[in-house]
């Protein structure tokens, strides 16, 4: 099976690589841009399947189709949960919520097997129809900074400046790297929603951390991970077990 790889960042596609190389799948190519792989498509074979992100860094993977008649099967790539969703629910779709999981990858690769198998040439992807659906939404904008009431003053602090959200009592609090903890009018949830999820990863029910704030990262009891972060040494850090494995893959 030859395979084509399209996704801006570059890590990730290094990822899926490996992953598919380590299942005897020959990667011909990875593609990082809408402009790339529309001359790359328009000059090489076309492979049978392609795992397409949604979303590139110069626009939506779906105006490659309007440039080139495109002969593969496709499995889309997405980290937001909406995207995928609405792709998924389209007819003969199959889709993979990054960072991809060994698990879901191997499922994907036995459902277009299973299809490969039939006498159909290959999935028929409505693109104007997934245009219609994701056409209009830009690339999803997350909070880059909050603003913090102290006393009768406000104070907006960048959120990339907060090394970690965490819930104490009820509330929620950002902690700085200048090491100071601010009360924020959000609850984990809420958060969780607004806060870039390539920058900030939910560890466990009462902790978001910061990627750039973890110093180190030590084994813990029963198949746990605690986190060393800079600036916060107010109580333990752990990565909790069902989060261990997502935890790893994100911080690829």
């Amino acid at each position: 099976m030859k395979v084509v790889i399209i996704e801006d960042e570059k890590p990730a596609a290094r990822r899926l690589t490996r992953m598919l190389e380590e299942k005897n799948i020959n990667v011909v190519h990875a593609l990082h841009s809408v402009e790339e792989a529309v001359n790359w498509f328009n000059n090489n074979e076309h492979p049978e399947l392609i795992f397409l992100d949604i979303q590139l860094s110069d626009g939506l993977s779906f105006e490659i189709f309007e440039h080139v008649n495109v002969k593969s099967n496709i499995i889309f790539t997405t980290a937001y949960d909406e995207y995928a969703l609405k792709a998924f629910s389209l007819k003969s779709i199959d889709y993979l919520l990054k960072p991809i999981d060994e698990d879901d990858l191997d499922k994907a690769i036995v459902k277009y097997k299973s299809f490969a198998g039939t006498s159909a040439t290959h999935i028929n992807v409505n693109i104007e129809q997934l245009k219609n659906i994701l056409g209009n939404n830009e690339k999803k904008q997350y909070k880059s900074r909050f603003t913090i009431k102290i006393g009768q003053r406000l104070k907006l602090i960048n959120t990339s400046d907060i090394v970690c959200f965490y819930s104490q009592n009820k509330a929620s609090y950002a902690h700085t790297s200048a090491n100071r903890s601010y009360l924020v009018d959000y609850t984990l949830s809420e958060l969780e929603n607004i806060l870039n999820p390539k920058h900030f990863f939910k560890v466990n029910r009462g902790f978001f951390v910061n990627i750039t704030s973890i110093k180190d990262i030590i084994s813990y009891s029963n198949s746990r991970l605690e986190l060393k972060l800079h600036n916060y040494s107010e109580a333990q850090v752990i990565v909790a077990r069902e989060s261990v494995k997502s935890f790893k893959n994100w911080l690829e």
